[in-house]
Formats: C-alpha cells, sequence, structure tokens
C-alpha cells in the first residue's frame, strides 16, 4: 500500500482502523485531512488508510506530524465525482479512491470505511464488495436526525439507497434501525414508529398495514417496542427513536428538514441584525445562541450509515468541511467498537426467524 507511516507509541494491532477516501468531498483533500486530525487530537487510539492521490495527502500530512504517524497513504489513479452514474463508476472504477476504502474493510486491513463522495456510487460498491447481509435484500442508509430525545437525535431509515420498500424490506429496516439504536445511542429498548400520512390504522397504503403487522409481531419477541404509525411531526420528537420508511419518502423528509434548518438559520441572522436595537439583544443572547447553532448545526451530526452489509461504511456529505468529516469519522470509529456489523448481522436473522416462526403460528390459527 504505498507510502506508510508507522505510529511512534503504540503498535498497530491496538488500533482501529479506519478507512477513508480523501479525494470524495467538495472541499477536498484539505478538508478531509483536517476532520481526520481534528478526531485523531482527541482519539489517539485511531488509525488511518488514507485512499486518493499520495501527492495531496502527503503535503496535507506534512504540516501535521502527529496525524502522520496514525496514517497509511493507500496511493490510487481515480477519482469517482459527484455525478458519475453508479453503473459506469462500478464498471470503471476499481483504482479508485472509494473502491480501496471500501476494500480496505472487505480484506480486514480496516474496521470501517468512511466517503464523502457519491452516494449511489458509494453503495453500488459497497453492495458488490462486501455483499449484503443474509437476509438483506435492499440495504438502506440511515441518518441521525435532531429530536426531543434525551440522547438528542433520532434515527431514520432509509432516506436514499432504494426508492422502493416492500412489506419485509420495512421489517428489516426496523430491526436495523434498532440495531443501531443499541449500538449506536446506547439505548436498551428502542421504539420503533413507521412513517406514514396518519396514525389511523386504516391509512397508507396496503405494504404499510402488511409491515405494521410483521414488525408488531415481531417487537413481541425482541428487545424493541413498536409505538405503531407515526407522521412527519414526529420525526424530531420524543415519541419514537427509529423511524421507518422507504428511500423515497426518507430523502425528501431529510432534505426538507435540511432545507427548512438552514432557511431558519438565515431567518435568525437577518432578524438580529434588522435594527441597532436587535444587534444589542443579539450580544446578550450571544451564548444561547451558540448553543442553539451547535445543537441543529447538521456538520454535528454528519453521517449516514448504510446497513445491511457485511461491514461499517459511513457516508459523510459531500459538502463537509473538517467539523463534518470529523463527525462522520467518530461515527464509524463507535460503530467499528462495537462491533457492529457483526451484531446487526444477528439480529437480522434472529428477527428474521421470530416473523417466521409468528407467520406459521398465525397460518395454522
Amino acid at each position: 500500500m504505498g507510502e506508510t507511516h508507522k505510529p511512534d507509541t503504540q503498535s498497530n494491532t491496538d488500533k482501529t482502523v479506519i478507512s477513508v477516501d480523501a479525494m470524495g468531498g467538495d472541499s477536498g483533500v484539505a478538508a478531509i485531512i483536517g476532520g481526520m486530525a481534528k478526531f485523531a487530537s482527541k482519539n489517539p487510539d485511531v488509525r488511518f488508510i488514507v485512499n486518493g492521490d499520495a501527492a495531496q495527502i502527503s503535503k496535507c500530512l506534512k504540516r501535521r506530524p502527529a496525524l502522520a504517524a496514525q496514517c497509511e497513504i493507500n496511493a490510487t489513479e481515480q477519482v469517482i465525482s459527484m455525478d458519475e452514474k453508479p453503473s459506469t463508476a462500478l464498471r470503471g472504477g476499481k483504482k479508485s479512491s472509494m473502491w480501496a476504502t471500501i476494500d480496505a474493510v472487505k480484506t480486514g486491513a480496516a474496521k470501517a470505511a468512511v466517503s464523502c463522495g457519491n452516494t449511489g456510487a458509494l453503495m453500488a460498491m459497497s453492495v458488490v464488495r462486501l455483499r449484503k447481509a443474509p437476509g438483506v435484500d435492499r440495504p438502506a442508509i440511515a441518518i441521525l436526525w435532531p429530536s426531543a430525545n434525551p440522547q438528542k437525535h433520532n434515527i431514520m431509515l432509509d432516506v436514499g439507497a432504494d426508492i422502493k420498500a416492500d412489506a419485509h424490506d420495512l421489517l428489516k429496516y426496523a430491526i436495523m434501525g434498532a440495531s443501531y439504536a443499541r449500538n449506536g445511542m446506547n439505548l436498551a429498548c428502542p421504539r420503533v414508529g413507521l412513517l406514514n400520512v396518519g396514525t389511523e390504522e386504516f391509512k397508507g397504503r396496503p405494504e404499510l398495514h402488511e409491515a405494521a403487522k410483521l414488525i408488531d409481531t415481531v417487537a413481541r419477541t425482541s428487545d424493541f417496542e413498536y409505538v405503531g404509525y407515526v407522521e412527519g411531526s414526529d420525526i424530531p420528537s420524543n415519541r419514537v427513536d427509529v423511524i421507518v420508511t422507504d428511500g423515497f419518502t426518507g430523502n425528501v423528509a431529510l432534505k426538507t428538514g435540511e432545507g427548512t434548518a438552514k432557511h431558519v438559520s438565515n431567518l435568525l441572522k437577518r432578524a438580529f441584525s434588522h435594527t441597532p436595537l436587535s444587534r444589542i439583544g443579539a450580544l446578550f443572547a450571544m451564548t444561547s445562541l451558540r448553543r442553539l447553532s451547535k445543537r441543529i448545526d447538521p456538520r454535528r451530526v454528519n453521517g449516514g450509515v448504510f446497513l445491511g452489509l457485511n461491514g461499517i461504511v459511513v457516508k459523510s456529505h459531500g459538502g463537509a468541511d473538517a467539523t463534518g468529516v470529523a463527525a462522520a469519522i467518530k461515527l464509524a470509529h463507535q460503530l467499528a467498537q462495537n462491533d457492529f456489523s457483526e451484531k446487526l448481522t444477528a439480529r437480522v436473522a434472529s428477527g428474521l426467524a421470530a416473523s417466521k416462526d409468528a407467520l406459521s403460528t398465525n397460518n395454522e390459527a
């Protein structure tokens, strides 16, 4: 693997290794390296495999000798562009930084992969290289959504991996989302809700009604609680911990939420700068405004997890800065230390077995 820097004080076997795509972000290699440095400064147990243009990566690392000692550079020839079709990337991208990033997880060189690159290409490569976990037909992208819960965030999936999902897919999303909540948020018994146009039992599409029955049945013998249908207004609420939906609906909700948060932030800035008196008021409210800014800052919860694969892959926002990249690496590191991929696979298998037993019992009755 190209140029290598060895840690000075701790052996590689003691460290959690994260494979990073240095070429995927809109903000360039410097932002990726900056995010790695932010995380590594507080986590000396981490080591990085940095995939991409060796000259650019080395130039950034020269200014950060402490980080360089924790990195191994894997030189690659190609970069997958943001507008490249997943099928095209899959056919011709085996020499890319994105492919190499995922490959490190496949070979066992790294415990998790992080990329800011093309979502469709990253998912396609991850499925081909890591393969889907047993029983999973459609992997899902799970994101963290700011909420009124004590953990401060809810989990929503799918938000764009696949726009279609039948009842059994939604059941698997519920099982995977609950496993994520247990391992990522330390929730012993997460509450799972199914996103619908209303909470009444008769509302929604037939596949939602079927999914509701399946999830409810599995929840009775699993360590998660099914709270029933939830609406869009419940996504940031404290009524639920995991929101399950199809990729089309989830992606629309995600983009709507991001746009609304940005709009509200701009309105607040205008309001506090409108008059001299309002600017004085902003000075008195500075501490509270900073706290609010951190609370709703999407960079601090950056990172969508690809669920349903034989390995951990975290998709960072394409426009992420160093703070956003650090957040994505933090998430990948946490899941890697908890052996999340193995636990999720076991949960899916036990959940599917429970659903088959329940359906068999119901049919016999």
